[in-house]
C-alpha cells in the first residue's frame, strides 16, 4: 500500500472517540494537517495538535546540513502543519533517537537549532524524550491554538486558489547538493537556503484563517498536496502553469541545476508553502488557480488544459514520484 492507503487503513483500525463528556472533544481527527480539539467552549479556543518525524536518510543527510539546521528544520516542518490550520504555535515536545556516532557537541547544536526555531515561533520546547537508536530520528510534537481551524476539505467550486511562499526552490537546492553542484553559484543560494532552513508561514496562516474555505501546506509537492485538497473537498482544482513557474529565483535555480522550473514547482516539496482555497483575495498570497466542479487536478497552459497526476513524495510508493518522459 502507498502512504495514503496506509493512513486510511490506520484510520479505520484505530477509530476516533468523540471525546463527548470530556473537557476536550475531538473536532478533527486523522486525515488533515493536524488534529483539532475543542478545548474551551466559552471562548471558542481550539487546540491544534500535530507530530512530525525527521529521519536521517529519508528526510535529510547530515553531510548536507550543519547540526544546527537539522534541529531548525525538524521544528519548522511541524510548525508548518499548525500554520496550515490557521493556528498560532503554543509549545513543543521533542523525542530524539540518537545513534552512537552523534556526540554531545552535535546534540547541543541540534538543540540550538530547535531553540532558535522555537524562539522565532514563540513556542518554547517544554519537554521530550531521549533514546538510543540505529539511525538519527527527531520527532516533534507541536501544539497550537486558534478560534477557527481551516481544514483541507472545504474548497468549493467558484473559489480561487492562492499561494504563500516559494515552491520548487527547496527541491532545486536539494538536487544541487545531491549532484555536487557548487553552492557558491549565486543562482542556487536561495534554493539551498530554502531546503536547509525553511520557515513555517505562521503569519500568513493567521491572515488566511478568517476567509479561507480550505488550506494545506506544501511538504510533499504542490501536485500531491493540492491533490489531497481536491480529493478531500470533492472538487477539481485547476493550476495555472504560467503562475507556477513565474518566480525568478526558481527560474535561476532550475537553470543552474539543469532542471525544469515547472517540474520543480509541481513535484518538488519541502518548501512548506501554504495553499488556500478562498472566495476572496488573501493578504500575502498570490493567485495560482481556481476550484471548480469535478475531480482531480488540471494544469492550464497557454493554449490548453490537461489532467495531471497528484504525484510527489510518498514514503511507500513503488515507482516514479514524478512523471517520466
Amino acid at each position: 500500500m502507498d502512504e495514503a492507503a496506509r493512513i486510511a487503513m490506520l484510520a479505520r483500525t484505530l477509530g476516533v472517540a468523540s471525546g463527548a463528556g470530556s473537557e476536550f472533544a475531538v473536532e478533527i481527527a486523522i486525515g488533515d494537517d493536524a488534529a483539532v480539539l475543542d478545548g474551551d467552549r466559552a471562548t471558542g479556543r481550539r487546540i491544534v495538535w500535530t507530530i512530525d518525524a525527521q529521519v536521517e536518510g529519508t528526510h535529510f543527510r547530515r553531510d548536507f546540513l550543519p547540526w544546527r539546521d537539522v534541529g531548525w528544520r525538524s521544528l519548522m516542518a511541524a510548525a508548518s502543519d499548525i500554520a496550515a490550520m490557521g493556528a498560532k504555535p503554543w509549545c513543543v515536545l521533542c523525542a530524539l533517537a540518537l545513534p552512537d556516532d552523534v556526540d554531545d557537541s552535535a546534540l547541543e547544536q541540534m538543540a540550538v537549532g530547535q531553540q532558535d526555531a522555537a524562539l522565532s515561533l514563540g513556542a518554547p520546547v517544554v519537554g521530550g524524550n531521549l533514546a538510543r537508536g540505529r539511525e538519527l530520528s527527531i520527532s516533534t510534537t507541536l501544539l497550537g491554538t486558534c478560534e477557527r481551524a481551516v481544514t483541507r476539505c472545504g474548497a468549493r467550486p467558484g473559489d480561487t486558489l492562492w499561494l504563500a511562499g516559494a515552491i520548487g526552490l527547496a527541491a532545486a537546492g536539494l538536487r544541487a547538493l545531491e549532484t555536487g553542484r557548487s553552492i557558491a553559484d549565486p543562482r542556487l543560494r536561495a534554493a539551498i537556503a530554502s531546503w536547509r532552513t525553511p520557515h513555517a508561514l505562521v503569519r500568513e496562516g493567521s491572515a488566511m484563517a478568517a476567509v479561507a474555505h480550505a488550506a494545506i501546506d506544501v511538504s510533499d509537492g504542490l501536485a500531491r498536496d493540492v491533490g489531497h485538497m481536491a480529493e478531500a473537498s470533492g472538487v477539481q482544482i485547476v493550476l495555472d502553469e504560467r503562475e507556477l513557474s513565474a518566480d525568478d529565483s526558481l527560474l535561476r535555480a532550475a537553470e543552474a541545476s539543469s532542471g525544469s522550473a515547472l517540474e520543480l514547482a509541481l513535484y518538488g516539496g519541502e518548501d512548506y508553502a501554504l495553499v488556500v482555497a478562498s472566495p476572496v483575495a488573501v493578504e500575502g498570497f498570490r493567485l495560482i488557480g481556481e476550484v471548480r466542479e469535478g475531480k482531480g487536478l488540471v494544469l492550464r497552459g497557454r493554449q490548453q488544459e490537461r489532467s495531471i497526476e497528484p504525484l510527489g513524495f510518498d514514503h511507500f510508493r513503488v515507482g516514479p514520484r514524478i512523471p517520466q518522459n
